[in-house]
């Protein structure tokens, strides 16, 4: 650890000074956040602001901070943190302190009331601490839901391990004409059915929200062979054509389709290692992407670069006879800064030719 970095464990006049000096660095930012109706943002960066294993979120009127299990922050310095931040953003905001990997630490709000946060003009539930250790909104991947807003308008769209369904959200109320939220995840895509709703969002059937595994439902839909049990997607939402009715899934394709898988997962379909294999994803959410249409594509692991992460999807293109005519890789916005200048998250926007 070198000398401009703090463990949480350092004294409260050094860690006073690193959090007022990362607000510093946003007085920029809070202004554009403001301006553009979004109230849920990242305040600190762990290990990039001198900080090792903190990170500091605003979401709506929530304060939440969160630490490793590794970096012990005493409940003394979570509360000075949270005074420093209130006092910066002349705010009152709740505060909710998870330990990640041990919900026995920390400090809860009350979940019991709803919180509603904001990005980008859109509203989303932003409860800070679940079942798990993941919040509902992913704020490093504002970058792939701004852009949504502006392609999405008469597009139709396959939003693949979409988990609560911001970026489909993005697409329904920025003027998409269909938009398909896949996840196995039940709670996940209800929380995202309510999103919906908090954006007065139609409910129809161009709007699904389906329980299921994502490798076959790819694969159905890219007319790809696929092994497995016959039983491949159930609808969940009051848009379904029946509620947990088995449905097979005929080839199509989308103008537009995310993909946004977590590092590591096993399915009753097959191990999900974007580390390994990457390519075994992009191929099926490519076949299912029209001619013309936009790949929304990210990769989470830090030592995979940006330069890396662009040759590997270029090369899926090209393997399959299905070239990109363009491939831009970004990272996040700039509440995320990255202490080498490779965040974890790379999003490529890839138009196919």
């Amino acid at each position: 650890m070198n000398s401009n970095e703090l463990s949480p464990q350092g004294n409260q006049q050094q860690l006073r000074a690193l959090v007022r000096t990362a607000l510093d660095k946003r007085k920029a930012l809070l202004a554009q956040c403001a301006a553009e109706d979004t109230d849920c943002m990242r305040l600190i960066n762990g290990i990039a602001e001198g900080i090792v294993g903190l990170t500091v979120d605003r979401y709506g009127d929530v304060l939440l901070i969160q630490t490793q299990e590794r970096a012990e922050l005493s409940e003394d310095e979570v509360r000075l943190i949270h005074s420093e931040v209130n006092e910066a953003l002349g705010l009152q905001l709740e505060l909710a302190w998870n330990v990640r990997g041990d919900h026995a630490l920390g400090i809860a709000v009350d979940y019991t009331k709803a919180f509603v946060g904001r990005e980008l003009g859109i509203r989303y539930d932003v409860r800070p601490r679940t079942r798990g250790n993941d919040p509902y909104l992913f704020l490093d991947f504002r970058i792939g839901r701004r852009r949504m807003a502006e392609l999405a308008k008469g597009k139709s769209v396959l939003n693949l391990f979409s988990y609560t369904c911001g970026i489909g959200v993005v697409a329904q109320k920025h003027g998409a004409k269909e938009v398909w939220n896949v996840d196995f995840s039940k709670s996940a895509l209800e929380i995202g059915e309510a999103n919906a709703a908090l954006n007065d969002c139609p409910i129809d059937k161009s709007y699904r929200y389906m329980e299921a595994d994502v490798l076959p439902t790819m694969r159905q839909l890219a007319g790809l062979p696929w092994k497995g049990r016959r039983v491949a997607t159930r609808g969940v939402a009051a848009n379904a054509e029946k509620k947990g009715k088995v449905i097979t899934l005929t080839q199509r394709t989308f103008d537009i389709v995310v993909l946004d898988p977590p590092r590591w997962a096993k399915t009753p379909y097959g191990a999900i290692d974007v580390v390994r294999d990457y390519p075994s994803l992009l191929k099926p959410a490519l076949a299912c992407t029209a001619k013309g249409g936009t790949v929304i594509a990210t990769n989470h692991v830090p030592n995979v670069s940006r330069e890396e992460f662009e040759r590997i999807v270029r090369r899926t293109g090209e393997k399959m006879g299905r070239p990109f005519a363009s491939v831009e890789v970004i990272g996040p916005e700039e509440d995320f800064p990255s202490f080498d200048g490779q965040p974890p998250l790379k999003v490529a926007f890839g138009v196919v030719a």
